[in-house]
């Protein structure tokens, strides 16, 4: 955002055409007004959402408020490596049957988290591994984490890469050789509000540039990752999806171009990734 320039949240944006691939909408922080958060993310032209299954209760949940907003939320199924551990035979045939509703457009959130390590790198490979076949067996698109374990998630991707269906490399903060080996595998990546970070995500203004159009997309991940440079921040700090056009404002200015051709681009390439309808 250039200096002087208004908040995102300050233009009339009810024209926009956005989609937040990404945002944690059964969250208990939503719980007392998700009906609200819902509705103002329509009202700042953020027309679809897609929200994140991170464990089987909450992929369960994610479908169930899916199938409650037709044609406007819809859902992944899948388990966070932070459960990891926990993913056994019954959590792969649940996932299987949630997968079956159109509603629900992506297997995971799904991959390799070695920073936090909640749950072994035994069990997360394992897990990652089975959520892949399952994607496989869907052919459903992967919605896909990594942090701090690249080499053994690139690894993992390489022995599926002949068959595995598309992707994205979800809330990417990485750096240049990451984003050319995630691009080389066909994924395409998702930006958030990672980006508008002066300590941690200034190296993404310039790589932004660097994905191609109908391979970038947007997201919140809410209620995490609340851009640093909103003022005055949001009230107890809660990231939600009426912000997407903050960030999308700041991702158009770094690959100069305009907010709308950002929008159309990246709204056409998260529908023809995930299947979904026009609004």
């Amino acid at each position: 955002m250039r200096a002087g320039e208004p908040c995102a949240l300050q233009r009339p944006w009810h024209r926009m055409d956005l989609i937040d691939i990404g945002i944690n909408l059964t969250h208990e922080s939503y719980d007392a007004d998700r009906d609200a958060v819902i509705a103002r993310a329509a009202a700042a032209g953020v027309r679809q959402l897609i929200a994140t299954g991170a464990s089987l209760a909450g992929s369960v949940a994610s479908s169930a408020l899916a199938a409650a907003h037709a044609g406007s939320i819809f859902a992944t199924a899948g388990v966070h490596p932070h459960h990891a551990d926990s993913f056994d035979a019954e959590t792969l045939v649940q996932l299987r049957e949630l997968l079956r509703s159109p509603a629900v457009v992506a297997v995971g959130e799904c991959g390799l988290d070695y920073y936090r390590n909640f749950s072994s790198h035994q069990g997360q490979r394992r897990a990652f591994t089975a959520q892949l076949t399952l994607a496989i067996e869907t052919g459903k698109p992967l919605f896909l984490h990594q942090r701090d374990a690249h080499e053994d998630f690139i690894s993992i991707l390489g022995e599926y890469r002949s068959v595995l269906p598309k992707g994205v490399a979800h809330c990417f903060t990485a750096g240049a050789a990451e984003l050319e080996t995630y691009l080389d595998l066909g994924l395409a990546i998702g930006i958030t509000g990672w980006i508008c970070d002066e300590r941690r995500g200034r190296h993404l203004q310039s790589l932004v540039a660097r994905i191609p159009a109908g391979r970038l997309l947007l997201e919140t991940d809410g209620p995490y990752l609340l851009p640093r440079d909103l003022k005055p921040a949001p009230p107890g700090r809660r990231n939600e999806p009426m912000l997407l056009p903050h960030i999308a404002s700041v991702v158009a200015q770094h690959r100069a171009e305009s907010l709308q051709v950002c929008a159309a681009h990246t709204s056409a390439a998260s529908r023809a990734l995930f299947g979904l309808p026009a609004p």
